[in-house]
């Protein structure tokens, strides 16, 4: 049994430096996705609205959406205020170009303006599950292999370490870096290992058809027709072909108050109106699962003209199932308790994976004779540019989104685009200056963490007037990502204190 655990104890180590980095920003994009709405808010100070008393009619509604629909759009689409997202987002397809989107006033309807980025729900989201590389799905690709060596990762280390209760109370901060950071790696895997567990799972139940195409392929044909049956049947798409006469459009409203007949008292999240203006037009409306863990797929058609029910598709046990997991994973339902524990396990494995990464460099001497000096610096740049310099990247990104100007551009490049541009740019200046300075580089980047924390909160502050004595009261999402800013600034300067003393790394083993 020995043998066995040494030999796990080599594939968790090589594992974990292999996907460490990968796995970090995996964990680190998911842990802000939990508030991706939240941090939209403080990105959009045109969405810092209150919270609208109730959901807007339908059909005053889409009087004031269709000046802005496309000639011979293929659909638009309208997604409903939350307490999360008090805001209305009108979505249409125009054939052959670029899709055109608009925020609205749930109140009056009036246009909010191009909020000119694409906030975290655009950016720290689809990063978190594609890393943003759309080529033949390879970032879905890298994110699903990081998350099998995570769970490979997982059961090496519950093999490994014994002693699990006692890895749980076991925490030296004042020992050498080797073992203090070996302490607070245990630990926080011990104490996260179910949730741990469980998010990884579910992330790749979520893309089972891309990961394990082998579940569907055996009930439906071959190639893109198979998975056109798959889609119809395990998600309830439904479709009809344009008529080419012109249709009407019905009340909106009487159907949704069907749809509300049909669910129960449930009430829709979105309505997608499909070829408009044509006679074979139909309306889809989906149930919101605001107040349940399943993301439900129950939706419901009809036809446009005559308000007549067309299609209801619920989806079967199998899928009820992959849902209720895909729920449990995007936590979008209204538990607020819920979603903050999801975000200090998140930050929990951020940290255990951090500290697994500076526990290989520092357990390993830069001895020609053990470790070759150069590999050793090559984990370390890694290492450092992984964490402390994803974290900058993070804050970058949001100072970008405060000091830039409305109409700015560079290149043919939109003023989001040069948010993004910013972040990778300083990602990657973070990279370089690890492996420029070396060990050196931790204390720095710290202390640069908790200047950029102070400068997003004060960029706020001065191009919104969030705070001034005339500002409406400002909604908790915004002040709430500033406290958790300040909050930062002060670990930061906390950590660098700790650097400064040289503390870590002194104390007797």
């Amino acid at each position: 049994m020995a043998g066995f655990r040494r030999r796990l104890s080599g594939v968790h180590s090589w594992a974990g430096v292999v996907f460490g980095g990968l796995l970090f920003a995996v964990f680190w994009m998911g842990t802000l996705s939990v508030f991706d709405r939240e941090i939209d808010r403080w990105m959009m100070p045109s969405t810092r609205l209150a919270a609208a008393p109730r959901l807007p009619s339908l059909d005053p509604l889409a009087a004031a959406v269709a000046p802005l629909i496309p000639a011979g759009a293929r659909q638009w689409r309208i997604d409903l205020p939350t307490p999360r997202t008090p805001v209305l987002r009108f979505t249409a397809q125009r054939p052959g170009g670029p899709a055109v989107s608009q925020l609205l006033n749930p109140r009056d309807f009036a246009p909010l303006g191009d909020p000119a980025t694409l906030g975290a729900s655009g950016f720290f989201f689809p990063f978190h599950y594609g890393l943003l590389i759309s080529w033949k799905e390879l970032g879905k690709w890298m994110v699903g292999t990081a998350a099998m060596a995570m769970l490979v990762l997982l059961v090496a280390g519950v093999v490994i370490h014994r002693k699990l209760l006692a890895d749980f109370f076991t925490f030296r901060p004042r020992k050498r870096l080797p073992r203090s950071t070996l302490d607070l790696h245990n630990v926080t895997g011990v104490i996260g290992l179910p949730f741990h567990f469980l998010i990884t799972l579910s992330g790749l139940v979520i893309f089972f058809n891309m990961y394990f195409p082998l579940a569907y392929q055996g009930a439906f044909d071959t190639g893109a027709k198979g998975q056109s049956q798959f889609q119809s049947q395990s998600y309830g798409r439904y479709s009809r072909a344009r008529a080419g006469t012109p249709g009407t459009l019905s009340s909106l409203d009487a159907m949704a108050a069907q749809a509300g007949r049909e669910w129960g008292g449930g009430v829709p999240y979105f309505v997608r109106v499909w070829h408009p203006g044509d006679a074979n037009s139909y309306v889809e409306l989906r149930r919101s699962y605001a107040g349940e863990v399943t993301m439900n797929l129950d939706q419901l058609y009809f036809d446009a003209a005559t308000g007549r029910l067309l299609q209801r598709f619920q989806a079967g046990p199998a899928m009820g199932m992959q849902r209720f997991l895909s729920g449990l994973h995007f936590v979008q339902f209204n538990h607020w308790p819920l979603r903050w524990l999801y975000f200090v396990l998140g930050l929990s494995g951020c940290l255990m994976i951090a500290t697994g990464l500076v526990f290989w460099v520092e357990a390993r001497p830069a001895d020609a004779r053990r470790t070759p000096k150069p590999g050793r610096r090559v984990v370390l740049g890694l290492c450092i540019g992984s964490v402390t310099g994803l974290f900058i990247a993070t804050l970058a990104y949001l100072a970008a989104n405060r000091l830039l100007p409305a109409e700015a551009g560079l290149a043919g490049s939109s003023r989001s685009g040069l948010e993004v541009s910013t972040f990778f740019l300083a990602w990657l200046a973070c990279f370089g200056h690890a492996a420029w300075r070396g060990a050196r580089a931790w204390r720095e980047q710290v202390a640069c963490i908790g200047v950029l924390a102070c400068l997003c909160v004060a960029a706020n502050a001065w191009t919104t007037g969030a705070y001034g004595a005339a500002a409406p009261p400002l909604p908790a999402a915004v002040w709430g990502v500033d406290l958790a800013l300040l909050v930062s600034a002060l670990a930061a300067a906390w950590v660098w204190r700790r650097l400064a003393r040289g503390r870590v790394g002194t104390a007797k083993a």
